[in-house]
């Protein structure tokens, strides 16, 4: 039987001395050539090694399958290696994709990762999170809080170390940080290009309530309009679904106020919307332009190709890491809210 790989240099020698078991730091120095504390520096992203160093110690990690150990290095730094992530636990787009990428950027800066999901009631669940995550030593903690209940609990738990929460629109407090993206600015992007088409009749489709992504989306609608001197259309709020906004189509349709133009508080919103309106002979954008918001895959694949607010998930994950670390690092990080961007294809037309 074959027994655990030994250590290999570079050319795939052997270093010295080894023994069949997970190679150590001082593996990598002796087989790279250089010093422990020069292999140390090259982990640590330090700036005092030259770049011919850094690439020999980097090839010889990989060849030899250096890993390096979280807790002997929060033990020799004091530094913790390991961020707790607090989740809602929702399965719409914007919770995953962000959870998503969180992860990805987390793991590529060297940190590992701890997710807790939570539920209702909330004033009992978050604390209970929070508890554990601080309990297994996480140096900070990301809070992707959707929903204002979950929020709200978040902002009157008390934690150890550094929160950090997600929430579009939210303001910090003493205890609690936030970051986002500006949903706000993406919702007055997505009306002005309608009113940019001509279009003084513009609803919207909107999200939840009880989500900030709902509020900030439905009050960029409202600044847009207001600040074209135009009087905001019908604006019913929804579960974010495609099934409620298909139905709420077909309602607009029965109704006869189908309006000029939409804008749909998410892709899927705008999906349901689409459908109905295709079932009953009202043609995008010929009859009633609609304006999406995620740029979800697929929405350009939509019928018509969907015009929408493209979210950038990993930009919002790498900010969001950098503003977390910087607070437990006890320095200061720029907050500004990530802008999204308007994807202009083929679901709005002139009016």
């Amino acid at each position: 039987m074959t027994g655990a790989a030994t250590p290999r240099g570079v050319n795939g020698r052997r270093p010295e001395g080894s023994l069949r078991r997970k190679p150590t730091i001082n593996d990598v120095a002796r087989v790279a050539g250089v010093s422990f504390g020069t292999v140390s520096r090259v982990l640590n992203d330090a700036p005092d090694v030259s770049a011919t160093t850094r690439q020999r110690v980097l090839q010889v990690i990989q060849e030899i399958g250096y890993r390096r150990n979280r807790a002997a290095t929060a033990l020799v730094t004091s530094r913790s290696t390991s961020i707790g992530i607090l989740a809602a636990g929702s399965p719409r787009f914007g919770p995953v994709g962000t959870l998503m990428a969180l992860e990805n950027v987390a793991r590529k800066k060297g940190y590992a990762i701890t997710v807790i999901s939570v539920e209702q009631p909330y004033s009992e669940s978050v604390q209970s999170a929070l508890d554990t995550l601080d309990d297994i030593g996480v140096g900070g903690i990301i809070v992707i809080a959707p929903v204002v209940d979950m929020a709200e609990a978040v902002w009157k738990a008390s934690c150890r170390v550094p929160v950090e929460m997600i929430a579009a629109g939210a303001s910090s407090t003493p205890k609690v940080f936030t970051y986002s993206e500006n949903q706000e600015l993406g919702a007055r992007l997505a009306t002005q290009h309608l009113i940019d088409l001509g279009h003084k009749d513009i609803a919207h489709i909107a999200g939840s309530m009880d989500w900030f992504d709902g509020r900030v989306r439905k009050r960029g609608w409202e600044a847009a309009l207001r600040d074209a001197g135009l009087a905001p259309g019908i604006c019913l709020e929804g579960d974010w679904s495609p099934g409620w906004a298909y139905e709420t189509g077909l309602r607009l349709v029965r109704e006869d106020s189908v309006p000029q133009a939409i804008f749909a508080a998410s892709d899927h919103t705008a999906l349901g919307l689409i459908r109905a309106f295709a079932e009953n002979g009202v043609r995008v954008p010929d009859d009633v332009s609609v304006v999406g918001f995620d740029d979800i895959e697929g929405s350009d694949y939509f019928l018509p190709p969907l015009t929408t607010v493209r979210q950038d998930f990993t930009a919002l994950a790498l900010m969001s890491m950098e503003v977390l670390i910087g607070a437990m690092e006890g320095r200061e990080v720029d907050r500004t809210p990530i802008a999204p961007t308007l994807v202009v294809r083929n679901s709005a037309a002139p009016a």
